[in-house]
């Protein structure tokens, strides 16, 4: 016990607990990184049809980068062809729509390998998933 006390003195950081159960400067060094996420306000300036669509349906309290990934790089040069958003894939489908009996029971679910083989965008529009193409 004695060791372990001795031991939790030295490498507690000095800053831990300060502002909760956390290090205090972590929140310092947070504020320094690169931004890499814009944020939905952004993608509603120059993709504002695709952000109305999405505010009528299902995915409406999902922000775009969940599923086009990071875009600050994007809203800061959007006419840079090395900067690509991701394009849309099943498996970001199933990241949410998997069956997992963790989910609510009214969260949409499938089993992928029963449901079917193909791209979930050949049945659904990801911003609109009610709608058949």
């Amino acid at each position: 016990v004695a060791s372990y006390s001795v031991a939790r003195y030295f490498l507690t950081p000095q800053s831990f607990r300060e502002y909760g159960w956390y290090r205090g400067s972590a929140l310092t060094e947070l504020a320094t990184r690169e931004r890499v996420y814009a944020g939905k306000k952004a993608c509603e300036e120059c993709h504002s049809d695709e952000y109305q669509k999405l505010l009528k349906h299902e995915h409406k309290s999902l922000s775009c980068e969940s599923c086009h990934g990071p875009g600050e790089a994007h809203v800061e040069n959007p006419d840079n062809p090395d900067v690509k958003m991701a394009v849309l894939h099943y498996s970001l489908c199933l990241r949410c729509h998997e069956a997992n009996p963790s989910r609510p029971k009214w969260h949409k679910q499938i089993v992928s390998k029963n449901h079917y083989p193909g791209k979930c965008t050949e049945c659904h529009v990801p911003h609109s998933p009610s709608e058949v193409p």
